[in-house]
């Protein structure tokens, strides 16, 4: 089976499928041991920076659990620290910037990605594992972070609870924030544009912080520039993703941002969403990570409604957010096995 037939992509183009896809966002991480055995200790950054080990790592999960796509290992900050802006993920606490965003002088500090140059690594590895997973039919997602998302770690200097500074900059400087925006959005585009160069099958964008924002505040300041990243991608041909959490209320918002998937967090159920993102767009999840915590009854039976309310045609299998680390995986192998034993549009067995 060619790539192009592959039951994940046929669901992100809405076609129907012999069976429902299934992937999971997180899939290559601390929940499989011998992730832990072959990343060894330091930054993910300097992982991401070693090809071979950044190969392995992506195509682990697809061997272990039997999903229908790989995801390149890889972080929403790759960009930004590839250009210089001085970015680190520190275990158990995520992106930290040293010197947070401040002033139009901090610009300067982002400069234009040239993706051969700044993160030749990321390409190599795509090319890597596009070509070991093309020779079973498995595509490669490549992806980014969003504007917002993104500018929210470089501005707190990190992960943050009410992103105060953030929606500071936002409402008394609006066309700082629309200068920076606009900067993290060519960034986002850039490293996208190159991984499909390099042999990814489709792309994601994570806008994983938006959910903080109102529906007014989405559309009025942050909208704009997530269009302009997925809009840009729409010549390259491949299936675009749009996920955010707590994301609810934006959903009919992030759909309009030109996605042919809307990623769905577990907090909203799939026939709601459905009806919310419209017609012609697939729809993507959405079982509670946490879920996975309970033990296989549980994690059955909530797949069970996940299945039926996602309607069938256009729906990829998914967690609602990232494996977490403390997940057996021998409970994600069943949940595999289990969503491939369904029918799709079917009722859950």
């Amino acid at each position: 089976m060619s790539v192009a037939d592959s039951v994940f992509l046929k669901a992100c183009r809405g076609e129907p499928t012999e069976k429902i896809p299934i992937w999971f966002m997180r899939q290559a991480g601390r929940a499989l041991p011998e992730y832990r055995a072959a990343r060894g200790p330091g930054s993910i950054l300097d992982a991401i920076r070693q090809p071979e080990l950044a190969a392995e790592l992506t195509l682990q999960p697809v061997r272990r659990y039997g999903v229908d796509a790989g995801i390149l290992f890889s972080d929403i900050v790759v960009p930004v620290a590839a250009v210089g802006f001085g970015v680190d993920v520190q275990p158990g606490v995520g992106p930290v910037i040293s010197d947070p965003f401040r002033s139009a002088q901090d610009l300067r500090r982002l400069k234009v990605l040239d993706p051969e140059a700044d993160t030749p690594y990321v390409l190599e590895t795509v090319r890597m594992v596009s070509e070991t997973l093309a020779a079973d039919g498995i595509p490669l997602i490549g992806f980014a972070g969003a504007p917002f998302t993104v500018a929210s770690y470089l501005i707190e200097g990190g992960p943050s609870r009410d992103y105060r500074r953030t929606m500071a900059l936002m409402k008394e400087q609006p066309e700082l924030w629309w200068r920076l925006l606009d900067t993290l959005a060519e960034l986002a585009l850039a490293s996208l544009r190159s991984q499909v160069a390099a042999g990814a099958s489709a792309v994601q964008l994570f806008d994983s912080w938006a959910g903080a924002l109102s529906a007014e505040e989405y559309e009025r300041s942050v909208l704009p520039a997530s269009r302009h990243v997925l809009e840009g991608l729409a010549d390259l041909g491949v299936p675009r993703i749009h996920f955010g959490v707590g994301t609810g209320h934006l959903l009919a918002l992030m759909a309009g941002a030109g996605a042919d998937v809307v990623g769905v967090d577990w907090r909203t159920p799939l026939d709601q969403a459905r009806t919310l993102v419209g017609p012609g767009r697939g729809l993507q999840g959405n079982l509670n990570p946490t879920t996975c915590l309970e033990g296989w009854d549980a994690v059955r039976d909530e797949a069970r409604d996940v299945i039926s309310r996602g309607g069938g045609t256009g729906h990829i299998f998914n967690l609602g957010h990232g494996v977490l680390p403390e997940t057996d995986p021998a409970v994600l192998e069943q949940l595999v096995a289990f969503v491939h034993e369904q029918t799709p549009g079917g009722t859950a067995s």
